[in-house]
């Protein structure tokens, strides 16, 4: 009866596409491509199968439990030249329960990838072959059937038959390196390398080869990589409007004005004078960001000189604003860019806005140089983008009074609030410069910083910001306030209110509003919170290594060694909760804080999961016996965390935290990976998800 069913829809879909559209319907094509250019004879290599929808069609998977749809199928044409190794893999389809077919369909909407393993025995191999699949559009449920022959071309084989993979495994022996992690090593040990991008969504991506033909494997998170881009321009052009209400800044603006008023094509100076401000702030960007590079990118973010140095800064900074000294360029060189902006002319404007960036400097200085800290960690468009967000606000406003000089009369006149607004800068850089402390303490294990230690300095600082909007701390440059001013009230009682919400912190509230800004909860001295938990399960006799430098949140009971973890719940029959995280990972802090503890969720990941936690900043050097050269790189591992970080990349094919997965007793994948995301439930269903995959093993 079903299969009547669908001979009817496929013929009536197949009539009321011919006389909707009076053509043929193609909504698919196709690309045929191998996982890596070169390859050797003997060695495996992935065909990757590409159906590039249109908008609002989709295709089906290769198979699935309903009886009636056509499943995707591929036929090779056999051939000497080699072999299939294992059957057609299709990579994360989305999976419903339809009702016209009476069971669950798999299908991809508007990129379907398939994969298939083959081995190659010869040169200039000769793939061939034929697929059958069914396409649909969701809108009106059209159907169309579809046949395409292919053919796989342009792979190299080269000369020599190919090493077997775990030979070129060797453990370490004294006065060698080995050449790989045996765990890791035996990631690499499969016939087809699956990329899965930070989503969790597998991606057709062409991995390239390195000289030893191990696959360079990337992998970033597109959609919130973006989202951190945008907040970061934002905040860079807040800090951009706040640089306008500081002393330096403020009182150039009525100056620069009239300038611009009193100019033959004034306006259009105006112009160029701003567009100049941006030009001059991007390029610092510009050559920041070239000299970061990717490759800095990890020990900028986890190593103690630069957080050791990037704390300096801001101390420094907070220092300046609060009137200790001023950061000033030579005087000579100021001098001469203002003799260049005197001679007039258009170079002239582009040498006025250069002297503004140069008279700003003691004010915008610290802000300037705190974005790039912010933003340094081996990013290319990081710095660039928030210097131009930066500098658009910066020099919007004396383009504007240029332009339309009436608008001078509604600014408020200079005065001592400016100052004002300076020393706040100041207490914020001071608070915000204890972050960079935090993370070389937390990486080195230090246990100078501990989150009690971390939450009194917030405590005095933020409480004596409020004491000084209320006049009761005076500052160098600061006038004799009689009479506290409304605004300086309502923002003093905001800071108020955050110092006594901090207050609990030091005996264990967990503070989810500052989640990831904070050193770990398992960092207190005393916590009263462990006291009233009582659902932590402890696994029974078992010696954690490491157990000592790491501890699990919510008294959460797990291991912090991948193989350990693989070996326990092997023993008692679980699947394996992964937790990829590192000690200076604010998205790590905000998951723990404010999704692990959900009811739901805490009681999945204690009742159903082994959990293992592996850092992948820690710079615990580990004995040399253990080290090995990774084939990902051709570097030593020789830390913790750069053994943990190593795994992630070469089994996972990721290499962004907070990164969890659930695997199985082997350490594969169940179900696609999940990264940062705050939604509870979300997170439940997802623990759900793979433990019943698990049960399905």
């Amino acid at each position: 009866m079903k299969r009547i069913i669908f001979l009817s829809l496929f013929f009536l879909s197949l009539f009321t596409t011919a006389n909707s559209f009076g053509q043929i319907q193609k909504p698919a094509t196709w690309t045929y491509t191998f996982s890596k250019n070169e390859v050797k004879k003997g060695e495996t290599v992935d065909l990757i199968f590409t159906a590039i929808l249109q908008n609002d069609w989709y295709i089906y998977s290769t198979e699935f439990e309903a009886d009636g749809p056509i499943p995707t199928s591929f036929t090779l044409q056999p051939h000497a030249s080699f072999e299939l190794v294992g059957k057609v893999k299709p990579q994360n389809p989305k999976e419903k329960y339809d009702e016209i077919w009476e069971g669950k369909i798999r299908f991809f909407d508007n990129k379907g990838v398939f994969k298939q393993t083959v081995k190659i025995l010869t040169d200039n191999p000769v793939i061939k072959g034929s697929s059958d699949y069914q396409t649909c559009r969701h809108t009106n449920g059209v159907c169309v059937g579809g046949n395409q022959d292919f053919e796989f071309k342009g792979i190299k084989v080269l000369a020599g038959a190919a090493v077997p993979e775990k030979e070129t495994i060797e453990t370490k022996t004294e006065g060698t390196q080995g050449t790989a992690n045996p765990e890791v090593a035996a990631a690499t040990d499969t016939t087809s390398q699956e990329i899965i991008s930070a989503t969790g969504v597998a991606t057709d991506t062409t991995v390239s080869t390195t000289s030893d033909d191990s696959n360079v494997v990337t992998s970033t998170d597109e959609a919130a990589g973006d989202k951190s881009l945008w907040g970061f321009a934002l905040a860079a052009f807040l800090s951009g409007l706040v640089a306008l209400l500081t002393p330096c800044v403020f009182p150039i603006i009525p100056m620069t004005v009239s300038y611009f008023t009193n100019q033959e094509n004034g306006k259009v100076k105006a112009l160029l004078y701003g567009i100049s401000i941006i030009l001059i702030y991007t390029l610092i960007g510009t050559v920041v960001s070239r000299i970061n590079g990717p490759a800095f990118a990890n020990f900028l973010s986890t190593h103690w000189f630069p957080n050791l140095l990037f704390f300096a800064i801001f101390f420094v900074f907070g220092l300046s604003f609060l009137g200790l000294f001023e950061i000033v360029l030579p005087s000579g060189f100021v001098n001469k860019m203002d003799a260049r902006a005197d001679r007039g002319g258009y170079a002239g404007v582009f040498f006025m806005a250069f002297t503004l960036v140069l008279v700003s400097f003691s004010c915008t200085g610290p802000i300037v140089g705190s974005l790039l800290v912010a933003s340094a960690g081996g990013e290319v468009v990081k710095p660039i983008i928030g210097m131009a967000a930066f500098s658009a606000a910066f020099a919007i406003p004396f383009t504007l009074f240029a332009l339309f000089p009436q608008w001078l009369k509604s600014l408020p006149k200079s005065g001592g609030w400016l100052n004002t607004v300076k020393v706040v800068l100041g207490f914020l850089e001071l608070a915000l410069a204890l972050k960079f402390f935090s993370i070389a303490d937390q990486v080195y294990h230090w246990r100078l910083l501990d989150r009690e230690v971390y939450l009194a300095f917030w405590i005095v600082i933020f409480g004596m910001l409020g004491f000084y909007l209320l006049g009761k701390i005076r500052t160098p440059h600061d006038s004799v306030t009689e009479k506290v001013s409304v605004p300086r009230l309502l923002l003093s009682i905001i800071t108020f209110t955050f110092v006594v919400y901090m207050i609990p912190g030091m005996w264990g509230a967990p503070l989810k509003a500052l989640a990831g800004y904070l050193p770990p909860q398992s960092t207190l001295d005393f916590d009263l919170s462990k006291r009233t938990s009582g659902t932590a399960k402890v696994t029974s006799g078992e010696v954690k290594k490491y157990a000592d430098l790491f501890h699990l949140p919510h008294e959460l009971d797990g291991f912090f060694d991948y193989k350990d973890a693989l070996a326990y719940a092997k023993k008692v029959n679980k699947p394996v909760f992964i937790d990829f995280t590192g000690h200076g990972c604010v998205n790590c802090r905000e998951m723990e804080a404010r999704v692990w503890p959900d009811p739901e969720v805490l009681k999945r990941l204690e009742n159903d999961f082994v959990i293992v936690a592996l850092y992948v900043d820690d710079k615990t050097e580990l004995s040399e016996s253990q080290w090995y050269t990774s084939k990902y790189d051709n570097k030593a591992k020789k830390t913790i965390g750069a053994q943990n970080g190593d795994l992630q990349i070469v089994k996972y094919n990721n290499n962004a935290q907070p990164h969890y997965c659930i695997v199985d007793h082997e350490g594969n994948l169940l179900v696609p990976p999940k990264n940062y995301d705050l939604n509870p439930a979300s997170f439940a269903k997802y623990l759900d998800s793979g433990k019943a995959a698990f049960g399905k093993k």
